[in-house]
Order: structure tokens, then sequence, then C-alpha cells
């Protein structure tokens, strides 16, 4: 099973504007926002992310929803933040 999981946007790198640092769950990250060009990222906003790419921005209060239920799941979301932390974007 693949999922998305939120992320809060801490900065955007100014030497690779296609790369974000994230913080999700406790975990620092660069994360590509390259998808995203049309809708920019800014710190403070929430990212869906899967494999190191962020696919959306999702509000505040979807985020909180989302990580709650990856939590409740256990295994796959277990899963899904080990993949996490092997996708390493320099």
């Amino acid at each position: 099973m693949c999922l998305g999981i939120p992320g809060e946007v801490i900065e955007v790198l100014e030497d690779r504007p296609d790369l974000a640092k994230v913080d999700v769950s406790g975990v620092k990250r660069n994360i590509n926002i390259g998808l995203l060009e049309d809708d920019p990222v800014v710190p403070g906003d929430w990212i869906l992310i899967h494999v190191g790419f962020a696919l959306s921005k999702i509000d505040e209060a979807e985020a909180k929803a989302a990580l709650d239920f990856l939590e409740s799941i256990g295994k796959a979301y277990e899963d899904e933040m080990a993949a996490l932390l092997d996708s390493r974007i320099e």
C-alpha cells in the first residue's frame, strides 16, 4: 500500500527552489516540491508527500486528520515513514 504523508514546510531552499525542508512527524527532510510549481509553497504550508515528492498542498486540519488516521493503521504508516527516511534528495 502506498500512502501520502502530510508534512509542514519549514523553508524553501534558496539555492534549490525545487526543494523544501519539511517536518514530517518530527522527521526533517528535503522534499522535492517541483510538482507544485503552479501553486508555490511557503513556510507554514502543509503538503502531501510520497517517497520524497510533494504531491499537493493541504490545509492543517486535513493534515492532522490524515496523520491521526495513518498512525491508527500501524504497519502501512510505519512502512511509509521508513520509505521517507530512505528518500534522500541532496
